[in-house]
């Protein structure tokens, strides 16, 4: 399990960090970043920025950024933005050292800090993840297709406490083992993990139902607001199979362990059962700096991080079993993830060249999955024994999907 703290003190689990920490952030200007970067400015003497990267598409932000939190880098993944960069920081009197490409971003992770938070989007994160574990920085994880599609190489290198998550559901995980004692339960106390699903815009639709789905239907998540790929994989519940890939992955617990529940009000965001019936839940409003705030300030707790529940009102929570009918995204999640090796690549790969097919218009919505399905019954499973074999499989899925979508 990630988050073991058998020195922890229980005195400061409530409190903010004693001292400011440092903190590396990838992928600012996406969605987790700019809610990351909420966080640091509301706490600023238990926070700083170290260094900022983030893809390109939005200089003029990024830029912003560096103004405002004066880190000592600003990296840039695409190579051909740096001019425009350099111009933008120069404009605003920003004097950072300027890394450019996939290797500046990867060095931004090993950059001097206390933690790093991988908000990067997509399977490209996962060369930051491995050069901020290899650094020996903490990892706060909201990419979690780099743990996904890098499963072997990111555990081999990951120290006990070393990686923290930040998707709302694993670190509500975390925090009902947690609640268990500062070092985690006995795992023969932890009977299944029970991850909550909002079931995305199309919860309650058969099957038949789904056909016309449109793109602009599919974006239009009830709860929560995200970029277009995941939005996407909220719809298809392609979200929650990589999720429980990852709860496997964190908290080493079996397949067979792993549960999803339906809850569409997004208030209990996982829980945990125990083998004498109890059951633990993380419940809060859903708002991601909440779980951005735990994992920056672990093992404290930042005061005031989201508003609390409002008890003086009614609530009521539902829970529905998932249609595996209609969403049969999160069984193939665990044939891959039984699979290991490089299937969940392979899986996480094909979904996200099917999942701009469908955005172009080129794919029917119910097709992205059985099209990922197709590719990954065609993968021969290797050990995802190195990056350059993991980086392969990807390619080759890439490839594969492709072929698939240009001729749906």
């Amino acid at each position: 399990m990630p988050i073991r703290h058998a020195d922890a003190d229980r005195e400061n689990e409530t409190v903010q960090p004693d001292t400011t920490r440092s903190v590396v952030l990838l992928g600012s200007t996406g969605s987790v970043g700019t809610q990351s970067l909420d966080v640091i400015a509301r706490n600023p003497g238990s926070f700083r920025v170290a260094a900022l990267a983030a893809g390109g598409g939005r200089i003029d932000l990024l830029a912003r950024q560096a103004a405002e939190f004066r880190p000592e880098a600003v990296a840039v993944a695409d190579p051909a933005a740096v001019p425009e960069l350099r111009e933008a920081l120069a404009a605003l009197g920003v004097n950072a050292k300027v890394l450019a490409g996939p290797e500046g971003v990867a060095e931004a992770a090993a950059w001097p800090c206390d933690t790093v938070l991988n908000g990067v989007t997509g399977a490209l994160g996962l060369t930051s993840t491995l050069a901020a574990l290899e650094a020996g920085r903490t990892l706060a994880l909201a990419n979690k297709e780099s743990l996904i599609v890098g499963g072997p190489l990111v555990k081999r290198l990951a120290r006990p406490g070393q990686l923290l998550p930040v998707d709302s559901e694993h670190s509500a995980l975390a925090q009902c083992l947690w609640a268990a004692g500062p070092t985690g339960p006995d795992a023969r106390a932890v009977r299944k993990l029970v991850v909550t699903a909002s079931g995305g815009p199309f919860r309650g639709r058969s099957r038949a139902e789904l056909e016309d789905v449109t793109p602009e239907q599919a974006l239009a998540h009830p709860t929560w607001a995200m970029g277009p790929v995941i939005t996407v994989n909220s719809a298809t519940l392609v979200n929650k199979g990589l999720e429980v890939i990852e709860a496997h992955l964190l908290f080493d617990i079996g397949f067979d362990r792993i549960d999803v529940v339906v809850h569409p009000q997004s208030i209990v965001h996982s829980m945990v059962e125990f083998a004498d019936g109890s059951v633990i839940a993380q419940a809060s409003p859903p708002d991601m700096r909440l779980p951005i705030a735990l994992a920056l300030g672990w093992p404290g707790r930042v005061p005031g991080a989201v508003p609390a529940v409002d008890w003086t009102r009614a609530h009521t929570w539902t829970f529905e079993p998932l249609d595996d009918e209609a969403f049969p995204s999160v069984a193939l999640a665990r044939h891959v993830g039984s699979a290991g090796g490089t299937a969940p690549a392979v899986y996480n790969a094909a979904n996200e060249v099917c999942v701009d097919a469908f955005l172009a218009g080129r794919l029917p919505f119910l097709a992205i999955v059985d099209t990922v399905a197709a590719v990954v019954g065609e993968h021969q499973v290797t050990a995802a024994g190195s990056v350059e074999e993991v980086l392969a499989a990807d390619a080759w899925a890439r490839v594969r999907a492709r072929e698939l979508t240009a001729t749906t």
